[in-house]
């Protein structure tokens, strides 16, 4: 193939094509340990849209597979080299084009980090929502690709609502242009909601128009402790029947509490279950908000409140949730599943999952994000046994499957990559998948974006 690195060399420099294994190892894989992976032939990294035209179309002529990669936080796989392939790495396309404060939007391309972007139009009075846990490393383009969630989806959404338009460079290395930069806009095909979300089988997004809102006010901060998780359950879905939005609602179960406790050196006098929820409404809305929550967990049975307007307590209250993944490092490595039910059905899944712990006999913790029923139970295994690793993998796909039997979903946002491709499958069925693979057809013939992502051909 050293015809087509030549070719890649003339668009965007030898420096910026990789071949040496021992470098281009470190691309070969996102943060999900199962999804299955293999050497590429090379990796790129573009400066500019024209650059992965000029990309696309090399590839096209030899008809080499091409792999879009951001910051490689994924944890579904959905980056993943496969042999003989060309990931295409757009960190490097790193701008923020534009910030416009009169009409609350940002140009951005998919290389910005989604802290630096945060930060830069809060300048500006204000806020870009979508907030996953890896926001301080993890990129716009990859957010993108997954249509990434995060803590706030409860009252701001996931990406794509967001998401006002696209440049994306099809197949045949031409750019197509979706959306707008108005409020409004019903002009044919929603194009850009079917490139959100694709993770790289339809095009290579190289920027993106964003929506911004006001920068909300300091949120104040409700915990709650539960000594049944069923009550915590319920506690979730009044809160939604009262009509109360908060801007964060996260559960941890006993065993993350636990995890998290030992870590942290710390009481968080917490039974079965602890609840976290933030208002950034301001003020007395805030106070106002917080007092119908705190009530309803009252009358819900929790065993003990504690609301605070102050930003640092706050804070110190919230570092337990985002400590989950790291405290359970301590128990040996872990791979976290992404499901998403019902709000009612939230206690049972987490009661599923202790069933499912002592069935494979491996420490399962649950967190998630309450307000909107998306889970992330996450599996502890011995990464050095083959015998945990499997066990690890059945439990992944027993919860999975518990998902659906409680109506949800596999993925609420992390997306199929390749470790889902069989379960989206069984979601979405056979006429769905079919619509799947012909709009894949339709905009990728030769099947060179990301191949075997999501669903196999």
């Amino acid at each position: 193939m050293e015809a087509l690195l030549t070719e890649l060399r003339a668009a965007v420099g030898a420096d910026a094509v990789l071949t040496d294994a021992d470098v281009t190892s470190a691309y070969q894989r996102d943060m999900m340990p199962l999804a299955p992976s293999g050497s590429p032939l090379a990796v790129v990294l573009p400066v500019s849209t024209e650059q992965v035209q000029a990309v696309v179309r090399a590839c096209a002529a030899f008809r080499t597979p091409i792999v879009p990669r951001g910051a490689g936080s994924g944890l579904s796989g959905a980056a993943n080299a496969i042999d003989g392939c060309v990931v295409l790495v757009t960190t490097k396309m790193n701008a923020i084009v534009e910030v416009d404060a009169d009409n609350r939007l940002a140009v951005v391309e998919p290389g910005v980090v989604n802290l630096d972007l945060r930060g830069a139009v809060e300048k500006h009075g204000l806020f870009y929502p979508p907030d996953p846990s890896s926001y301080d490393w993890c990129t716009i383009g990859g957010n993108l690709s997954t249509n990434a969630g995060g803590l706030c989806c409860v009252k701001y959404g996931v990406t794509t609502d967001s998401v006002l338009g696209l440049e994306v460079v099809l197949a045949d290395g031409s750019l197509l242009k979706t959306g707008r930069r108005t409020v409004k806009g019903v002009a044919g095909y929603d194009l850009t909601k079917l490139f959100v979300g694709s993770e790289g089988t339809l095009g290579v997004i190289t920027r993106a128009t964003l929506a911004l809102r006001p920068l909300p006010q300091a949120p104040s901060t409700l915990v709650a402790t539960f000594d049944r998780t069923a009550d915590a359950g319920a506690a979730v879905a009044r809160v939604v029947r009262e009509g109360v939005v908060p801007s964060l609602m996260e559960i941890m179960d006993r065993t993350s509490i636990e995890a998290v406790e030992r870590y942290l050196n710390t009481d968080l006098n917490a039974g079965a279950a602890l609840l976290i929820c933030q208002s950034d409404a301001g003020g007395e809305a805030a106070r106002r908000e917080l007092a119908v929550i705190e009530q309803v967990c009252v009358d819900s049975g929790a065993a003990l409140t504690y609301a605070t307007d102050d930003l640092g307590e706050g804070r110190d209250l919230l570092t337990a949730r985002r400590a989950v993944l790291t405290a359970l490092e301590v128990y040996g490595a872990w791979l976290t599943d992404d499901v998403c039910v019902p709000r009612t059905k939230i206690a049972e899944l987490i009661a599923g999952c202790e069933r499912i712990s002592a069935e494979v006999g491996l420490r399962i913790a649950v967190v998630g994000h309450a307000g909107d029923g998306n889970m992330h139970p996450t599996i502890v295994y011995d990464a050095s046994s083959v015998d945990e690793l499997e066990r690890a993998r059945t439990a992944f796909d027993l919860i999975l499957g518990l998902g659906l039997a409680l109506g949800g979903t596999v993925s609420g946002e992390h997306g199929i990559g390749r470790i889902k491709r069989e379960w989206l499958a069984t979601e979405i069925g056979p006429v769905g998948l079919r619509v799947h693979r012909e709009i894949k057809q339709a905009l990728d013939p030769e099947n060179l974006f990301n191949p075997g992502s999501m669903f196999a051909r």
